[in-house]
């Protein structure tokens, strides 16, 4: 299993964000450079964590983004369910009657790592980096 690079960079801007917790924006210039990323390839990632209402866009001279969510509540699982969408992880392709046990598995898999993601917030890493 392997989530996509905006996935990859999404989380690290926005634990970038969260760490910041500030009112003022941070560009989108400054979040790509951290990452060594293009600003372009950045700002679709970011884009996509706007629709989520993760964050916000402000413009102007000295705009960016900036979290629009409490820090407190953003999860991992929110992050990548606003990069990689909702959909499972595995889908059997054989017609097996009512359930398929490899599906059953499966399932059971991915509701489990969904668990431990939607349990894991950023704002508990920044704790963990403040405390290092």
């Amino acid at each position: 299993m392997r989530f996509t690079k905006a996935t990859n960079y999404a989380l690290h801007t926005m634990l970038m964000l969260v760490a910041a917790s500030s009112v003022k924006p941070i560009g989108v210039q400054q979040l790509a450079e951290s990452q060594n990323v293009s600003p372009t390839y950045l700002s679709k990632i970011l884009t996509r964590l706007v629709k989520a209402g993760m964050i916000e866009s402000v413009s102007g001279a000295n705009g960016g983004y900036r979290l629009s969510r409490k820090k407190d509540d953003i999860t991992f699982l929110d992050i990548i369910h606003a990069i990689e969408g909702n959909a499972s992880l595995f889908e059997c392709d054989f017609v097996h009657g009512d359930e398929c046990l490899i599906q059953a598995v499966m399932k059971d898999a991915e509701e489990k790592m969904e668990r431990h993601l939607k349990q894991t917030k950023l704002v508990d890493l920044v704790k963990q980096q403040a405390q290092a």
